[in-house]
Order: structure tokens, then sequence, then C-alpha cells
């Protein structure tokens, strides 16, 4: 027998997951939501308001009515934003920061025309999109069109279903232009082309490079490799980068150690790119809203130090919760729970988790001498992949555009790739071969005087025809119809009025007492039916002089939110998509639905609990002057 051959142990038959096992955690979750809430409000629901609740609603009114009163200004371009937030006196000062902060919010980030529906209108649109919802949630329960196909059915159905409700007086103008936010398409595209051109420009290079960093032969160890570097990198930079760079590394290590089920892994990367996202003002979207539209100042190291211990306590319950529900799967041939505890902490093995790492390292040895060079050595490209993608970094950490910076990136490596592949990667060779394999003489071709004819030089292969065809246009489709559905859709004012049905009492004090935990219930349900970011916008109009304390919690519920259903979060889609694209697709709403309820609950309330009890932002705002008394 060879040496390097391992009997692999025989594989067990997979066992069925009963219903129970399956729903069981995330209904005990739900039950403990329930619980929690009915026992704070008990009887009596929201309490009355508060002092500072009452003086916070007094100085809004008078701060609101003074910003009308005054007189209009031709200086300032509201397409340019509000400015800065200390304004010096000459320039007017805070009463002209909140006049053109008010001006914004009132005109670009929210218009409410939801007075210009009828009630026809507004069921008609809701119903509209949420029959897409459930077609974007399910898809396989319905016709194979896809994912991105079913978002832009979807949003040129609004738009028809638009036109005609203004024709027949029944909606107002939709402006389908304005809902959709070209940001982050352009972030999208300018990440798919630094990420594709850092996975194809050369084996063995920066992108095998992080996918061996990530490898490991025992399962359990490598799902908290994924989570660990997922958690770290989105909070460094973004997590719909970080997902995008990485779901194909998971993918390929799911493929290179043939598991059965490749959910636990994709879970770990998009569960904790989320939850890690939420650390700092720079990991998502929405962070960067909150920053640039709240009313004071939140600094970054401010930031971070509200957000560590919520953030902190997210991720191992996430961690825990992962390798307990994917315990048959991360720990092979284990008993249970108590055993699983052994090897993660005592080295403990099982006959299976041994075979794997024979075999594993077995692989290594028989593979060592010809991959050696690739694996290990740092080529002039693999460098060069690394000072980009470090200059990348470093003007992303700087505050320099995201959009501009991921774009840039892809389309310097663009360039070098097109370069090495025209001097320096070896030409394609067109020689034939007889059936004894040897090689044929070129064959000539002469003009009608039998003069010979020189062969044409070949045709350069240009980067359009190879690699600027694996951007995945199908990602921004689906972003772009998706746009047009929430935005027709937060036109109706029905994500409003559920919002104030809902909050009751607690609308005027959203994080005072027991209401802080009800109102990031009701962010939660928003940003998982009407989107995160139009919900950030909408209680930035709504609640325009909330407090940096306030803005945190909506910060960290409307992020966390993300991991409660497969539509909660863009990096959830990405992974998603990025997994169907190889032949992947176990990471369905089906399969995501058991883990993320009871994953993200648990979560949600540890975290607002400890943000609440331990915050250093104020609860008053200083601009407003709420922080005088």
């Amino acid at each position: 027998m060879d040496p390097l051959q391992v009997e692999e142990a025989p594989r067990r038959a997979p066992k069925k997951v009963s219903s129970i096992r399956k729903w069981g955690p995330a209904m005990i979750a739900i039950a403990l939501v329930i619980v929690i809430n009915a026992a704070m409000f008990g009887t009596q629901g929201a309490p009355d308001l508060s002092q500072r609740a009452q003086r916070k609603l007094q100085l809004t009114k008078e701060r609101i009515a003074q910003v009308e009163a005054m007189e209009a200004k031709d200086n300032f371009d509201v397409r340019e934003g509000f400015g800065s937030r200390n304004l010096s006196e000459a320039d007017g000062g805070v009463m002209e920061y909140t006049r053109r902060r008010h001006r914004y919010l009132g005109d670009y980030t929210h218009v409410d025309k939801s007075g210009d529906f009828s009630m026809f209108g507004k069921i008609s649109t809701s119903v509209i999109y949420f029959a897409f919802w459930v077609f974007l949630m399910f898809p396989n329960w319905f016709w194979p069109i896809g994912r991105p196909g079913i978002a832009l059915g979807g949003g040129i159905t609004m738009v028809v279903w638009r036109f005609i409700l203004r024709q027949t007086g029944h909606g107002p103008y939709f402006n389908a232009e304005h809902v959709i936010i070209m940001e982050p398409l352009f972030l999208l595209f300018g990440l798919m082309l630094t990420t594709i051109y850092i996975e194809k420009m050369e084996v063995g290079g920066l992108f095998d490079k992080l996918r061996d960093s990530l490898d490991d032969p025992v399962n359990w160890k490598r799902s908290g490799k994924i989570m660990f570097m997922s958690t770290i990198g989105s909070a460094a930079v973004m997590n719909d980068s970080v997902v995008l760079i990485f779901s194909g590394v998971v993918v390929d290590l799911c493929v290179r150690h043939k598991v059965a089920n490749s959910l636990p892994y994709l879970l770990s990367l998009a569960t904790t790119a989320n939850i890690g996202s939420a650390l700092t003002m720079t990991g998502n979207p929405q962070n960067i809203l909150i920053v640039s539209l709240a009313y004071d100042d939140i600094g970054w190291v401010e930031f971070v130090k509200n957000m560590f211990l919520p953030v902190l306590a997210a991720s191992l319950i996430n961690a825990g919760m992962m390798f307990i529900y994917y315990g048959s799967e991360l720990f092979p041939g284990s008993s249970g729970f108590t055993e699983n505890l052994g090897i993660m902490f005592a080295g403990n093995r099982t006959p299976e988790m041994l075979a794997q790492e024979h075999a594993y390292y077995a692989r290594q040895a028989a593979n060592k001498d010809g991959e050696e060079i690739v694996q290990h050595g740092w080529s002039i490209w693999s460098k060069i992949q690394l000072v980009v993608t470090l200059c990348f970094l470093i003007f992303f950490a700087l505050g320099y555009d995201v959009c501009v910076v991921s774009i840039t990136a892809g389309c310097v490596l663009m360039c070098i790739a097109a370069y090495k592949r025209q001097h320096y990667d070896p030409k394609p060779e067109n020689i034939q071969y007889d059936e004894d394999g040897n090689p044929l003489p070129p064959k000539k071709t002469y003009d009608m005087d039998g003069n010979e004819i020189e062969p044409e030089e070949e045709e350069l292969v240009t980067e359009s025809e190879t690699t600027l065809t694996e951007v995945d246009y199908g990602l921004l489709m689906l972003f772009i119809g998706q746009f047009l559905l929430i935005g027709s859709f937060d036109d109706t004012g029905v994500p409003q009025a559920f919002f104030n049905f809902t909050m009751g009492g607690c609308a005027d004090q959203m994080t005072e007492g027991a209401c802080v935990y009800w109102f990031v219930m009701i962010v939660t349900l928003l940003s998982n039916i009407a989107s995160n970011v139009p919900v950030v916008q909408m209680l930035a109009a709504t609640f325009p002089f909330a407090s940096p304390y306030e803005w945190l919690q909506v910060s960290y519920s409307a992020t966390i939110a993300g991991n409660l259903t497969m539509l909660g979060s863009a990096a959830n889609m990405i992974v998603a998509f990025q997994a169907a694209k190889v032949g992947d697709r176990t990471f369905t709403s089906e399969r995501h639905f058991p883990f993320g309820i009871p994953s993200t609950l648990i979560s949600l309330y540890v975290g607002t609990f400890l943000l609440a009890t331990w915050h250093f932002s104020p609860e008053c705002s200083v601009k407003l002057g709420e922080c005088e008394e």
C-alpha cells in the first residue's frame, strides 16, 4: 500500500433532521422575545413620557419653527449635502447648519408622498411589493428565473403600475431614477472588478494565499477562521467587500475538503460579516448613512467604544450557536455537546476527524514537490497585488470615496493583468500533431501567382473578451430591481405607519427604559421588510434631532437585523449569489431561517442590553441644547 494513501473512515449516512431539532431553537427564541416584552410592558403598555422626553419634544418644535422662519438663501445647493456640523458664526452657526440639514432631509433623503395615494393605490402597491418579496425570498418555489430576474421584473412591474396609478389619479409621480441609489452599485462593480483580478491574475497569487490562510483539516477550526476573518475584515473595510472577496474562497475550500454540507461555512461568512460591520462607522452602508445624517457628531473612536461590547457578545453568541446547531457537520463522529467541548478545549479527536487530518496532510505531502514554488513563493505579480490591495485599504481608511477607490483599484489591476498577459504569459500554442504525437509543420498558403502568403499576427486577447465577462452583472440587476421595489413601497407611507402604530407611546421616547427593547425589535422587522437603509432614512426625517446614543441603538439593531432573513442584508444576497454562480445552491432562505432567527434575536437583545447599560455617547442632543440641564 502506498504510504501516502490513507484509508478514510467510513462515512455515516446523514440523519434526517427532525422538525423539532430544526425549528426548535427558532421557536424558543421567538417565545423568549414575546415573554420579555410582555414582562416589561405588562398590562399598562408604554410608560408615560418622561420629563426629558417632554423637554426634547418642546425643543424640537421650537428649533423646527425657528428654521422654517429663516430666510431662504441661494448660496446652498442641497445636492452637495448639508455641510459641516460646526459652521462658524460668520457662516450662520448651528442654526444655518440646522436649516441646511432640514432642507436636505425634507427634499432629498425622504419625501413624504403618502398623502397623494388613494387607499387603492397604497394597497395595490403594497401587494405588489410583498408578492415579489416572497418571490425573492423563495425563488425556487416558482419559475426558475433566479433572483436577479425576479427583482428586475418586480422593479419594471412597479414602474408600470405606478404609471397606471398616476394616470388614473390613484397615486403620485414615481421618480424611479431617484430611488436607485447609485453609490452601492458603483461600489459593488468596483469590488467585483478588484476581486476578479486578485483571483485570476496569477495561480498561487494573493487569492490562493488568502484561501490557504483559512484552510485547516479540522472542520470547526476552519469555520472559526472564517468567522474571525469575516468579523475583523468587515469592521476594517465593509461587509459587502469582504463577502465578495471570500465567498469564492469559502466555496473552494468546501470543494477541496469534499464537505457534504457547505451551509455552516457560508453562514459563518455571512452572519459574522454583518455582526463585525456593526463595530465601526464604515462597516456597512447604513452606518455610513447614520453618521452623515446624525444631528450631532459621532466620532470613529466613539463609535467603536460604544459598539465593542455588543459586537463581542454577538460574535460569541453566533459562534457558539454555529458550533451547537451544526455540531454534526463541524465535529464529525462526535456524540454530542459534551464531546464537542472536549474536542475544542482538550484537543480530543474522533476517528472521523483523525482520518480527515491524515488525508489532508497526505495530500499536502504528495503535492509538496510540485506546488511548493506556486503556493509559497511571492512573485512580482503577487507583490503588486498586495501593494494595490493595501493602498485600497489605506485610502478607504483615510475616508476617500469608497466607490472611486474600489473602481480605481480594479482598473489598476486590469491594466497590470493586460500587460502581464501580453508580455509575460506564455503564448498559446497552435501546433497540430499527428496520430503518433509528432508535431506537424505549419500549413503554408499561396496566392494566385504561387507566392507564399505570410501568416498574419494573431490578434491580442483583450480584457473585454476574458476577465470583464466574469463581472456579475446579474447582481447589479438584482439591486436595481430591489431599489425600485423598496422605493415605491416607501412612497406609500406604509412602513412609517407601521412604525408609528407599533411603537405607540414609545415613539417619542424610543430608547428609554423598556421602550428600547421594543424599538430595536420594530427596527429589525422593518429592516427585513423595507431594507435597513430606507429605514435609517425614514428615522432621520421622522426624528431629526435624535441623540448619538439613539442612533447607535438604530445602527446596532439595523445591522444585526441582516442575519434574520436572507433579504435582511446585501451581504447575504452576495454570498448566496456568488455561491450559486459556482454551482453551490445550499445557501437558501429555507435553510437560513432556522439558524438566523435564534442567532439574530438572542444577539439583538443581549447586545441592546449591553449598549443600554454601558455606553459613552450622550443620551441627549448637544446641538439641540437638550444637554444643558
